[in-house]
């Protein structure tokens, strides 16, 4: 299964969440190979901090920021039974190729208008992406969300009947994440029992279910 997390406005946790989801489905036994195709290169950091710290290797990340992507992506699945692309903010080659590449598309979004807006020009790029692969799915992801707010509880109203709908459960705002990508690790291996572990784990077990 090919899963990119993407989303044309920056600032969403988009990597925060491709690393933790591919940890989670490492964790569970599957075997992961991330690709970051993000010219920023952040999950490369995050995997070079990781073996300065001397943590061991979860999974493997490679850097593939090209519009090829869509052509060597299913090379690089046929070696793992998850492969998790990182996409890149505000790159429409890279972005349109990472579409092609995936079986499903994570869209995080926080719960804010100015998201919900930003997220419309991602909507298009799906749309184009569909009309030469309709099979493609999409899930929005409520991601750094504050729990029990107002907007929150009204985002993921608005986005209940959307398509592409919500994926739950939502992704809290938690300091435990900016933690443990500092120092090149996963909120799990900071405190196996903090609540951003278990949604985590609950939102990677509900992508699984989406698997074709």
């Amino acid at each position: 299964m090919i899963v990119a997390v993407l989303n044309q406005k920056g600032g969403t946790g988009k990597t925060t969440l491709a690393l933790h989801l591919a940890g989670q489905w490492a964790r569970d036994g599957a075997r992961v190979t991330l690709v970051d195709a993000d010219p920023q290169a952040s999950a490369l950091d995050w995997a070079e901090q990781r073996a300065r710290e001397g943590a061991p290797r979860l999974f493997a990340v490679l850097g593939l920021a090209r519009s090829t992507l869509h052509q060597e992506a299913p090379d690089l699945a046929r070696g793992a039974d998850m492969l998790v692309i990182d996409g890149p903010p505000r790159v429409a080659g890279l972005m349109r190729s990472a579409l092609l590449a995936a079986d499903l598309v994570l869209i995080p979004v926080q719960p804010s208008p100015i998201d919900g807006w930003a997220s419309a020009e991602m909507l298009a790029l799906l749309a184009e992406a569909r009309g030469f692969r309709p099979q493609l799915a999409a899930r929005f992801v409520l991601n750094r969300c504050g729990a029990g707010t107002v907007l929150a509880r009204e985002t993921a109203r608005a986005l209940a009947d959307h398509d592409p709908p919500l994926i739950v459960p939502p992704i809290g705002q938690r300091i435990i994440f900016a933690q443990a990508m500092q120092d090149g690790r996963l909120a799990h291996e900071v405190d196996p029992d903090c609540r951003a572990a278990a949604e985590i784990a609950a939102l990677a077990g509900a992508v699984r279910r989406l698997a074709p």
